[in-house]
């Protein structure tokens, strides 16, 4: 457990320390402390390598896409689990099998499909890719979840006059909060370290998300010999993840303690 957690933080806080280094004492001086913190690394990737503007497009395209995979994989995992439909399981086992279909035999014909409905380069064709590719490991994920949850209560719901929608908005998925912020965190992290599919999906340098933005940086910057700036764009990129998993690591616990223990 020591040597993975070495071998998992100590590229994260070399990224980190390099980022307020300068040029010269990053080449020669690699594994030495910053003699002075140059701030303005930070300042010029954030301003003249626009990670400002990639960061804005990934939290437009991440943020939308996470309530829109939210809302419709906890209906559809509520539906699945709570009411018996002739096609239940079928429907189920297709978003089981969904996971694991390798996504980049989905790339050519996704890219005609989004070209044709208009939104090639756009927020709403990231947003809705995105949706798509993180609903069937939330439906998976809560599913499981509602199945175990008593349905005592949401029988008393509808002796006291609650819709079926009532009920789920009201009562069950209160009840899932668990489940829910364990999954959001999951999508979350996998939706923002996303490159494949803006890649192909997203050829507007104006509208690239960060993956793409750091990529296309690592290339220019590279030429330039920037490398505090290259360091410093890569620790703006982490700093989101790294956030939102200290911020949410006991519900991510909490919800994967409870999933088991039910």
């Amino acid at each position: 457990m020591f040597c993975w957690a070495v071998v998992t933080a100590l590229p994260l806080l070399w990224a980190v320390v390099s980022s307020f280094k300068s040029d010269n004492e990053i080449l020669n001086e690699p594994w030495s402390p910053p003699s002075a913190l140059h701030f303005e690394n930070w300042a010029r990737a954030w301003n003249e390598a626009s990670i400002g503007r990639y960061f804005l497009n990934s939290l437009i395209v991440v943020g939308g896409a996470l309530i829109l995979t939210m809302l419709l994989g906890s209906l559809v995992a509520y539906a699945l689990a709570r009411y018996e439909f002739r096609g239940n399981r079928v429907i189920y086992y297709v978003f089981v099998a969904a996971m694991f279909f390798p996504v980049f035999l989905a790339l050519v014909p996704l890219f005609f499909v989004v070209q044709q409905l208009g939104l090639l380069g756009t927020y709403p064709g990231l947003i809705l890719v995105y949706t798509a590719y993180a609903v069937p490991f939330t439906v998976f994920f809560l599913h499981s979840f509602f199945r175990t949850l008593p349905g005592e209560i949401a029988e008393a719901a509808f002796l006291d006059g609650c819709s079926h929608g009532a009920v789920f908005f009201r009562v069950m998925l209160p009840l899932a909060r668990p489940g829910l912020f364990a999954v959001g965190i999951f999508n979350f992290l996998g939706l923002w370290n996303q490159y494949l599919l803006p890649l192909v999906l997203n050829p507007d340098p104006d509208r690239y998300v960060l993956a793409q933005g750091l990529a296309a940086l690592s290339v220019s910057q590279g030429y330039r010999s920037d490398w505090s700036g290259l360091f410093a764009g890569l620790t703006i990129a982490m700093l989101p993840v790294l956030i939102a998993y200290v911020a949410f690591q006991r519900h991510i616990r909490a919800g994967m303690t409870a999933g088991a223990v039910k």
